[in-house]
C-alpha cells in the first residue's frame, strides 16, 4: 500500500464510500449555495416580471445600479495595472521587504472591510486628518464618488495579483530574458512574452476583482452615507429598500446582482476551460 502511494498510484476508495463523499458534497452544495440563490430569484418573480421592471425602474435602484457599475468601472482597471505592476516586481525581483511587501498586499483579505471604511473616514472626513484642509478646497471624499472608489480599490487590490504571482513564480524568467538578451526592450517583453503567457489568470483576477466591486458591502457603507439616489450601491440598495418593508422590489436588486455574479462564474469557468484545453 504504501509503495503504490509513493509510486503516484494512490489509494482507491470503495464505491459506497466515494459515492457518499460526492452525494454529501452535493448536498452541502444544494443548501448552502443553490437554494439560496433560488430563493431570491423566486421571491423576486413572486409578483411576475411586472414587479421586476417596477423595481428596477425605480430612480432610486436605476442610480444605485449605475453607481455600482461606475465605480467597478473606475476600480477595475486601476486594480489591473497595479496587480500586474506588484506582480512583476515581486516574481521577477529580490529585493530587501519584499515578503512584507506581500504581506501588506494581502492585508485586506485578512481585516474586515468596515476598517477600511473607517481608515477613509478618519483620513478624509470633516474631522479626519486631511478634512478641513478639503474642506477649504470644497474637495469631498467621504460620501461622496471618490470615497466609494477608494474603499473598493482598498478591498478588491489583492485579486489580481493573487490570481496571478503563483502562475508568474512557476513560470520563471527563462522566456523573458532569452527575449532581452536578443535586444527586445522591457516593454515589449512584457507585452509579447509575458502577457501571453497569464492572459487566462489575468483574466480570472480581473472577473473576480469586478464581482467583489459590484458586491462589496461593509467599506462603502462606512464612507458612503447612505445617501439614496446618491451614494447608494446596489448592495446598500438592496438593504435600505428591504429596511422599507419592500421586500420584493430589494430582491429583484438582488436577483439582478447575483445574475452579474452568476455570469461572472460562467465567465471565469469558461476562462479555466479554455487554460486546461490550451495546456
Amino acid at each position: 500500500m504504501t509503495a503504490g502511494v509513493q509510486g503516484g498510484v494512490g489509494l482507491r476508495a470503495p464505491g459506497w464510500e466515494r459515492w457518499l463523499a460526492i452525494g454529501l458534497a452535493l448536498l452541502v452544495l444544494l443548501v448552502l449555495l443553490v437554494l439560496p440563490l433560488a430563493l431570491v430569484f423566486a421571491e423576486a418573480l413572486s409578483r411576475g416580471w411586472a414587479g421586476v421592471a417596477s423595481a428596477l425602474a425605480d430612480p432610486d435602484a436605476q442610480s444605485a445600479i449605475r453607481l455600482t457599475l461606475l465605480v467597478a468601472a473606475i476600480t477595475v482597471p486601476v486594480n489591473t495595472l497595479g496587480g500586474l505592476a506588484a506582480a512583476w516586481c515581486i516574481a521577477r525581483f529580490r529585493f530587501p521587504g519584499r515578503g512584507l511587501l506581500l504581506t501588506i498586499i494581502e492585508l485586506p483579505l485578512t481585516i474586515s472591510p468596515v476598517i477600511s471604511g473607517l481608515v477613509w473616514v478618519l483620513l478624509f472626513g470633516r474631522n479626519g486628518w486631511f478634512g478641513p484642509a478639503l474642506g477649504r478646497a470644497d474637495i469631498q471624499i467621504v460620501f461622496a464618488l471618490p470615497g466609494l472608489v477608494l474603499a473598493t480599490l482598498f478591498v478588491t487590490f489583492p485579486f489580481v495579483l493573487r490570481a496571478i504571482l503563483p502562475l508568474m513564480q512557476a513560470q520563471g524568467s527563462a522566456e523573458e530574458q532569452a527575449a532581452i538578451t536578443l535586444g527586445a526592450p522591457a516593454w515589449r517583453v512584457f507585452l509579447h512574452v509575458t502577457l501571453p503567457n497569464i492572459r487566462f489568470a489575468l483574466l480570472q483576477g480581473v472577473l473576480l476583482c469586478n464581482a467583489r466591486a459590484m458586491g462589496e458591502f461593509g467599506a462603502v457603507a462606512v464612507v458612503s452615507g447612505r445617501i439614496r439616489g446618491l451614494t447608494n450601491t446596489m448592495p446598500l440598495h438592496i438593504e435600505a429598500t428591504y429596511n422599507d418593508y419592500q421586500a420584493q422590489a430589494a430582491f429583484a436588486v438582488a436577483a439582478l446582482l447575483a445574475l452579474l455574479a452568476l455570469v461572472t462564474l460562467a465567465a471565469r469557468a469558461g476562462l479555466e476551460w479554455g487554460t486546461r484545453r490550451e495546456r
